[in-house]
C-alpha cells in the first residue's frame, strides 16, 4: 500500500532493475510540477512549496537516482538522471509539466527540456549554473572518508561531523534491521557532483519555454552575473533574486514559494 509523507503519497517505480521512489502531492486533476533537489538532499525537500501551491498543482517529487528511498545507480551522468525523469514522466502519463529544481535539480530539469521538449511547458532553475568550472578540491569533498552505514544511528550522526546534525533527520534504518545508514552514498554523491560540473549553456539555450531564474544574492554557485546572462541571453525567461545564499527554499521557504507561485499564475 502506498505511505503518506505528508500531504504526499510516496510511490515507487523501478526503473533498469532500480527502485526509483518519488512523492506525490495533491489531486491527479492538478497541473504536473516535477520537482527535481540537489545534492545531498531529496524529493520530501519540496513538501511546504506542495503545501503552498495548494490543490491546482501535482506537485511531483521524486528522490533522484542514489538519493533517499531511491537505489544506487552504475553511473550519474546527465544521461542517466534524465533516463530516470523520461521513465517517471512516461508511467504517469502527466503530459507536459513544469520542470522545477535546486541545483543539480535545476541542471537535471533544463536538461531534460533539452532533450525532450515536449515534456517540458515551463522551467524553474533555482540556483542551477550554467557553466560551472571544475574544482580542485570540489566543494563537497568534505564527504571523503564519510561511512555510508554505521551499527546505530547516533555512531552515523557523530562520524558526520559538523554534518551530522543536518542529516539526522533524514537517516534511514538498514533493511535488515542492524544499522543505519545516509539518505545518500558519499562516494556516488562525489562521483555526480564532479560529472555536473562543466559547461550547460547548449541545453539551456535549446528549449524557448517560459523559464525562471531564482538566484541567491551571495550564491556560492550562481554568480549574479550569469543567472542575469542566463536570463538576457534565452527567451521568454526572467530573474528573481532573494536575499539567500545558494541554499534558497532553506532559506527563505516563503520567498521562494512566492517567486515560483507569481511564475506559475503567469502560464
Amino acid at each position: 500500500m502506498p505511505q503518506r509523507t505528508h500531504t504526499a503519497v510516496r510511490r515507487e517505480l523501478t526503473v533498469d532493475g532500480r527502485r526509483l521512489s518519488y512523492l506525490d502531492h495533491g489531486p491527479a486533476t492538478g497541473r504536473p510540477l516535477l520537482a527535481l533537489h540537489g545534492h545531498l538532499s531529496e524529493g520530501a525537500s519540496f513538501d511546504d512549496l506542495a503545501t503552498g501551491l495548494g490543490p491546482e498543482w501535482r506537485v511531483i517529487a521524486p528522490d533522484q537516482r542514489g538519493h533517499g528511498d531511491s537505489d544506487r545507480a552504475d553511473d550519474y551522468t546527465r544521461e542517466g538522471y534524465v533516463s530516470d525523469l523520461t521513465a517517471l514522466l512516461d508511467h504517469l502519463g502527466t503530459g507536459p509539466v513544469v520542470a522545477l529544481g535546486h541545483s543539480l535539480g535545476g541542471i537535471n530539469a533544463l536538461h531534460l527540456a533539452a532533450a525532450r521538449p515536449a515534456t517540458v511547458a515551463a522551467l524553474v532553475n533555482t540556483d542551477g549554473p550554467v557553466d560551472l568550472p571544475h574544482q580542485d578540491p570540489g566543494p563537497l569533498d568534505f564527504l571523503t572518508g564519510f561511512p555510508y552505514t554505521a551499527p546505530t544511528r547516533e555512531q552515523l550522526i557523530a562520524a558526520c561531523g559538523p554534518v551530522g546534525p543536518a542529516v539526522a533527520p533524514r537517516l534511514r534504518p538498514l533493511p535488515d534491521g542492524d544499522g543505519w545508514r545516509l539518505p545518500f552514498h558519499p562516494k556516488d554523491t562525489l562521483d555526480s557532483e564532479r560529472q555536473v560540473h562543466g559547461d550547460h549553456w547548449a541545453q539551456w539555450l535549446a528549449s524557448d519555454c517560459p523559464a525562471l531564474v531564482i538566484n541567491g544574492r551571495t550564491s556560492q554557485v550562481l554568480p549574479a552575473g550569469q543567472a542575469a546572462a542566463m536570463t538576457s541571453r534565452r527567451p521568454h525567461t526572467t530573474l528573481v533574486t532573494l536575499d539567500t545564499d545558494h541554499f534558497v527554499q532553506l532559506q527563505d521557504p516563503k520567498g521562494f514559494a512566492r517567486a515560483v507561485r507569481e511564475f506559475l499564475e503567469t502560464l
